[in-house]
């Protein structure tokens, strides 16, 4: 029996970065991981997605070139090998520091299953610890229909080495979009088909709308409000929108509907643990909520990250890792973003959340095109949108859809975590000329 202080399931962000800390208190740590370092964020999600959105932004800049005075002679070809090289390179560099982070944490690389609520055996080897946290994250997920093999999964698509001349993609969530944007702005021609009446549903309705029209004008064709039934040989997919059955056809189909947790072996019958829609059942501290209602025996579990379904972001699990050693880390305030071209951002409540809640708020608005940096830059295309409780004065959320989102809306979570004032963030002084004029301008 191998013992130590404590055990982390899954050495992406959430138990990477948890591990690195617990050694850092002088914690005997064990990280086992059944594949590489970094998990789905480093190697097949966050990070190769990035950077193959900034050879697409690099891309489209190239199509752009005329409105800045910029002449190319021949229409420029996209070397997709080395695009998907330049990947690679910076995957691997980024494992290579998390395996230099990890030089105090014994690494266990196989396949963890519970052998009983406070044993994990790898590989034959047995191994407990009084504090035990699950951080195995999820899988791409898949309709269940007919022809769904057939699909590409987001995973698929990121170890392609060539480029399809068209794209059915089936979601118009993140990652759906994400994929959208990236492969039209190389040329495939995209079709994307999502079952609600907007794409990315989690967004304020109106960035979504912004967004989508965006990237209509981009050549992306979108379909929403339509349920997909099926995938046919030949990559032809069959839908129903307004009550009409349709297909389309293209060269390849991705399935991009989200992801579901994957959960350890023997976890749920020999620990008698709890999982809910799919995820495992904790409570406001991560602990792992059992059969009988107990929350921990001889060995306190956890489980953070997409694991629990509470949060499916890198940075959401790194924080309630925190928050499973001990530490107080608030998990009311998670910014997200989605990177498509250009960018959408949120954090906190929608128009539509505020309303349901029957809040009294008030709503700021600028846009991009009335600021200099967005113009000079070439991106008028883009809205802050910032929500205001009428009464308080406190920030409730803020949605951005333009360049840079993702770190826009940084200023107004930091902001929101630290009880800023909407007021207080008009009196700052934001320097110019830069985008952040524009979060300043949204502030009512």
């Amino acid at each position: 029996m191998e013992k130590s202080d404590i055990i982390i399931i899954g050495a992406g962000p959430g138990g990477y970065e948890t591990a690195v800390e617990a050694a850092a208190e002088g914690l005997a740590v064990t990280l086992i991981e059944r594949d590489k370092l970094g998990g789905t964020c480093l190697n097949r999600g966050c990070i190769p997605t990035k950077t193959l959105c900034r050879s697409a932004e690099i891309a489209q800049n190239v199509n752009d070139a005329a409105e800045f005075g910029v002449e190319i002679s021949c229409q420029p070809a996209i070397n997709y090998a080395k695009v998907v090289e330049r990947k690679d390179r910076v995957v691997d560099e980024l494992r290579s520091g998390v395996a230099t982070l990890l030089n105090r944490v014994n690494i266990v690389n196989g396949e963890a299953v519970f052998t009983s609520p406070d044993v994990l055996e790898v590989n034959g080897v047995s191994y407990t610890a009084p504090k035990i946290i699950i951080a195995t994250g999820s899988r791409p997920a898949s309709l269940p229909i007919p022809g769904a093999e057939l699909a590409l999964s987001s995973d698929d698509m990121l170890s392609a080495l060539q480029l399809p001349k068209s794209l059915i993609i089936i979601g118009g969530g993140v990652i759906g979009m994400e994929f959208a944007s990236i492969f039209a702005a190389f040329g495939v021609a995209v079709t994307v088909i999502e079952y609600c009446k907007e794409i990315l549903p989690p967004f304020d309705a109106e960035i979504a709308k912004r967004l989508r029209m965006s990237l209509k004008r981009k050549g992306i064709s979108i379909i929403t409000g339509a349920q997909v039934t099926a995938i046919e040989e030949g990559m032809t997919v069959s839908y129903t929108a307004k009550n009409k059955p349709q297909s389309v056809t293209a060269e390849a189909v991705l399935m991009a509907v989200g992801r579901v947790p994957v959960i350890p072996g023997g976890f749920v019958e020999t620990g008698g643990m709890l999982t809910k829609r799919g995820a495992i059942a904790v409570t406001d501290d991560m602990k792992v909520v059992y059969a009988d209602g107990a929350t921990s025996g001889s060995t306190e579990v956890y489980a953070i990250g997409d694991v629990n379904g509470r949060c499916m972001l890198a940075h959401a699990a790194t924080a309630q890792g925190r928050v499973a050693l001990g530490h107080n880390q608030p998990l009311d305030v998670i910014p997200s973003a989605v990177f498509t071209i250009p960018e959408c951002a949120m954090v906190g409540r929608t128009e539509e959340q505020c309303q349901a809640a029957g809040l009294n708020v008030k709503i700021g608005k600028a846009t991009f095109r009335a600021n200099g940096k967005a113009l000079a830059m070439g991106e008028p295309d883009g809205l802050v949108k910032i929500i205001i409780d009428a009464d308080t004065d406190q920030l409730l959320g803020c949605h951005i859809c333009g360049a840079h989102a993702a770190d826009l809306v940084q200023e107004i979570a930091t902001a929101m975590s630290a009880g800023v004032k909407a007021s207080e963030i008009s009196l700052a002084i934001h320097g110019h000329p830069t985008l952040t004029e524009v979060v300043k301008a949204a502030v009512v």
